[in-house]
């Protein structure tokens, strides 16, 4: 682990205390992998532009005049802005990713090498840095295609299959695959971590958001690698199972995912229809699935005398998977009933700030909530006396 970490770090645990990540990422796949990894205790020094991240100004909605988009995946960092065009900036920034134990980046492939910020140009004098790259379609042929998630979604085939059949393709309400990108190249991190402490060994880890669109499509991806199948957009139903849809209610629809046998007959009982799931037409889920068409208003015509909530509240009870559709502030209402204390809030005083909680509870070293989204060069002059210092090798 790095020695000599960036000065004045709050105190705090984590399973990464004392990894050092330097942060040439931006927007929002790097950013988000950055967060996750600040959360579980790196030090990460994020290295932003005289502009700063674009996401600064992605705006509305805002936050006392901060896009919340920024501030949604910039916590626990550090700010230097550094113009990497000026030579001494550029230096900084070499001596940086010199004393770092992860570098990550998502500029055009091959974009940091005039800066001598490539991997070899890093790894020549920093031999164990785990150094991640994340593009849009990989460094080979497609190195000169950008990569923005919309892009993806409909290069991969999501958008064939998100929206009504006889409707037009639709994109996910989210950047689906920067997320899933970000996710990955934190899992790639810490696999490359885990071989650099038990070898000395650096090396890079490419992430691309269409590999990661392809094996994020799952049983659509499979259907047509290994069936040869090419599957197209079902509106909210699926491919291989029925009931695992929303269904109408006596006043919101509701979504139900009887998925296997058992829960077919619970749902059936709470109904009130039990002999439905002796039915031989519905005996198992391919006869449910295929036979989807008859099923459906046997199920609609009982439920129509409830609406979703009492529904969802029977239905949970006796073990059959449910849930209304909500909107966001729903979703944070029912993650609060069920104990999972979605809102945090990171930093003090005048710069507190509620952020989503962390996705993972470590027993012995939970994630921390330290620094607030910093402001653009917020830490530039104490990380620069930092990096221009004399500090023998930066490592120890």
């Amino acid at each position: 682990m790095t020695e000599g970490a960036a000065p004045e770090r709050p105190s705090g645990g984590g399973p990464l205390s004392g990894v050092l990540v330097a942060d040439f990422s931006r927007i929002l796949a790097g950013p988000y992998a950055t967060m996750l990894l600040a959360d579980m205790g790196a030090d990460v020094i994020k290295v932003e532009g005289p502009k700063g991240d674009d996401t600064r100004s992605w705006v509305p909605p805002m936050r006392e005049g901060v896009s919340t988009y920024y501030l949604g995946v910039n916590r626990g960092k550090r700010s230097i802005a550094l113009d990497l065009r000026d030579e001494a900036d550029a230096e900084v920034a070499r001596e940086l990713a010199r004393r770092a134990d992860v570098l990550i980046e998502n500029f055009k492939p091959g974009g940091l090498d005039k800066y001598g910020l490539g991997f070899e140009s890093v790894r020549s004098a920093n031999p164990g840095v785990v150094y991640a790259s994340i593009s849009g379609f990989g460094s080979g042929a497609g190195r000169n295609v950008p990569g923005y998630d919309l892009m993806v979604q409909a290069i991969s085939g999501l958008m064939s299959l998100t929206g009504d059949p006889d409707g037009p393709p639709y994109r996910a309400g989210i950047s689906v695959f920067d997320v899933m990108a970000g996710n990955h190249t934190v899992i790639g991190v810490l696999a490359a971590l885990r071989h650099r402490d038990a070898t000395g060994q650096g090396q890079h880890v490419e992430v691309n958001l269409l590999s990661s669109a392809l094996t994020g499509l799952v049983n659509h991806s499979s259907a047509y690698v290994a069936g040869d199948v090419v599957p197209y957009r079902m509106g909210n139903a699926h491919p291989s199972v029925f009931p695992y849809e929303p269904l109408p209610t006596a006043d919101n629809d509701l979504i139900v995912t009887a998925a296997n046998d058992g829960q077919f007959r619970r749902l059936c009982e709470v109904l009130g229809i039990p002999e439905i799931a002796d039915d031989p037409r519905f005996a198992g889920n391919a006869d449910r699935t295929e036979r989807r068409e008859e099923l459906r208003p046997i199920l609609t015509e009982r439920l129509a005398g409830r609406g979703a909530v009492e529904w969802f509240e029977l239905l949970v009870e006796a073990g059959v998977p449910s849930g209304p559709i909500n909107t966001i502030d729903g979703g944070f209402a029912m993650a609060e009933r069920f104990g999972l204390d979605p809102v945090v809030e990171v930093g003090e005083g005048g710069r507190s700030v509620p952020t989503t909680r962390h996705p993972i509870r470590f027993s012995e070293t939970p994630a921390g909530y330290r620094l607030p989204p910093p402001e653009l060069d917020e830490h530039g002059e104490e990380l620069r006396e930092w990096l221009t210092a004399p500090q023998g090798d930066g490592r120890g």
